[in-house]
């Protein structure tokens, strides 16, 4: 007589649960990526003939004279379904491809990354990390390790978020949301930091520039919001590690590793450490200390070499724009001084096979960026980025609102207009001629206003193709579900924008307005027109 057994009741699904299923679905109903991005590419020289013939043009917000205005004044539609347009896109199709900048960043920095892999080192030191973290510290960890690295991103985005699915996998939880809690930390994260970082002088530079519409003597300085993103850090962490516990990692449920690439399984991940990688990873500490050392001796002394030559700067200065030189040698060195260590790398051979391997497992990616960029740079060239940003603004200053609440309409617009124009720098230098005068008309100081543009920014990175490094961290949650489409991502990312965006914003409010703090040294809440 048969025995069947009685089936496990399936989890218990709430409404929220169901609109992600909604959202992952609608999301999946898109084609592969690339070919995705292909017909966005194709179809932006479509629309860009239909706008170019109508005339379409909203009134640029930067001054006349400055670098990039028309003598007109306007921001007008360029068409690419004529001569000048086909001719654009045939001599520019092979750069657009090579300069993409992610392009380079993980190429260069996957040398290093390969060799720290092939000399088993990042197994090793993934196993010494996790084995006896409790489980949800690591999430924490993740999530705070995935915000600081932001003062020098590529770290996070080429390092951390893969590295972050590989110690779920070890501890027996899902990998993507491993890959999850990185990427929201890394991007969602991107304005928020304990320390200064790159992007700080530049939206300072544009912001200045901005409020000098209305006062030519303003000053804004590169530590503008550094005390609210010195805060934003620990909410962000709580926020991104809670979302991650209770919300995307009970949806993913438990991990079916028969879609994934039996590459990257490793059946070892678990096992306690061998005399011999103990050793290894003390030689490896050994090399990171050098590593360090010789980094401190380009940066810190007056005489630094990779300081800004011109003002002796540390911030603005070749050392952060070259870091991912840093990473290349960080992990070549550490990753040379294991495997000498435990026999693993013996010559110069094994090093350069350890970074070709690196490269050869980067095919989908390296296809998918030839079509991204091509997208990316059709939209640029049609100008309709800049249009609709521009339009969006209007729309915010023809609300008329005054009071603390138009920070809410704003933080809203700006992840929304995020969504099509993924570069921090580029969406601030169209949007800030408009917003900042804007509101400081209204009695708002342009370093309250830069901090509130920033996490309206940051919190939609992780929804939106647009981001640079969105391909890439695709390419590598397909290695883990050979099935995962946009639309999974999308929707397994967007949980951490709703929350990022809600409590983020009221934390702004909060600290600006209910507690009377500062954003930074020196920043003003309020300006006096």
């Amino acid at each position: 007589m048969t025995t069947v057994q009685p089936q496990a009741a399936a989890p218990r699904r709430n409404a929220f649960t169901r609109f992600l299923d909604g959202v992952e679905w609608l999301g999946n109903l898109l084609p592969h990526p690339v070919t995705l991005f292909a017909v966005l590419a194709a179809g932006i020289v479509v629309v860009s003939g239909f706008f170019g013939w109508i005339g379409l043009a909203v009134e640029d917000p930067r001054p006349a004279g400055a670098r990039g205005v028309a003598e007109d004044g306007m921001i007008r539609a360029v068409s690419l379904l004529n001569g000048d347009g086909v001719r654009r896109i045939f001599t520019n199709l092979v750069t657009n491809f090579t300069s993409f900048a992610p392009l380079g960043v993980v190429l260069v920095a996957m040398l290093g990354v390969g060799v720290a892999e092939k000399s088993g080192l990042l197994s090793a030191a993934v196993r010494a990390m996790v084995l006896s973290a409790p489980r949800h510290v690591v999430t924490v960890a993740i999530v705070f390790a995935g915000i600081v690295s932001n003062t020098a991103s590529e770290v996070g985005y080429v390092v951390l978020i893969p590295l972050a699915a590989a110690i779920f996998y070890a501890l027996g939880r899902h990998p993507l949301a491993g890959m999850a809690a990185a990427f929201a930390g890394v991007s969602g994260g991107y304005s928020a930091n304990l320390l200064i970082g790159t992007i700080d002088p530049l939206l300072a530079g544009i912001t200045q520039e901005a409020a000098r519409l209305i006062d030519p003597d303003y000053i804004v300085v590169a530590t503008a919001n550094w005390y609210f993103m010195v805060a934003s850090t620990f909410l962000i962490t709580i926020v991104g590690s809670l979302v991650t516990i209770f919300i995307v990692e009970p949806k993913l449920g438990k991990y079916d590793p028969s879609g994934a690439d039996a590459t990257i399984l490793d059946k070892h991940m678990m096992e306690r450490l061998s005399a011999a990688e103990k050793k290894g990873l003390l030689w490896a500490g050994l090399g990171i200390l050098g590593v360090f050392a010789f980094m401190a001796l380009t940066l810190m002394p007056e005489w630094g070499v990779l300081r800004n030559p011109e003002t002796g700067d540390r911030i603005n200065s070749p050392f952060f724009r070259g870091f991912v030189v840093w990473i290349l040698i960080f992990f070549v060195v550490a990753g040379y001084a294991y495997g000498r260590a435990v026999g693993s790398m013996k010559t110069d051979r094994d090093v350069i096979d350890a970074m070709a391997a690196a490269l050869s497992s980067l095919g989908l990616y390296i296809v998918l960026v030839f079509f991204a960029a091509q997208f990316v740079a059709f939209f640029g060239w049609t100008n309709l980025g800049a249009i609709s940003a521009v339009a969006g603004a209007q729309f915010l200053q023809n609300t008329g609102m005054t009071g603390p609440g138009v920070f809410f309409v704003f933080i809203l617009m700006c992840a929304l207009i995020n969504l099509s124009l993924g570069s921090a720098s580029a969406q601030w230098a169209v949007t800030a001629p408009i917003f900042v005068p804007m509101l400081m008309l209204i009695g708002y100081a342009p370093e309250a206003i830069q901090a509130a543009y920033r996490i309206g920014d940051s919190s939609t990175n992780i929804i939106t193709p647009m981001m640079s490094y969105f391909g890439l961290i695709l390419a590598w949650a397909t290695r883990y579900d050979k099935n995962l489409g946009v639309g999974t991502l999308i929707a397994m990312m967007l949980p951490y924008t709703i929350f990022f965006i809600l409590t983020w914003s009221i934390f702004f409010v909060f600290w600006t307005f209910g507690l009377d703090l500062p954003v930074g040294p020196g920043s003003p809440t309020y300006y006096t027109p």
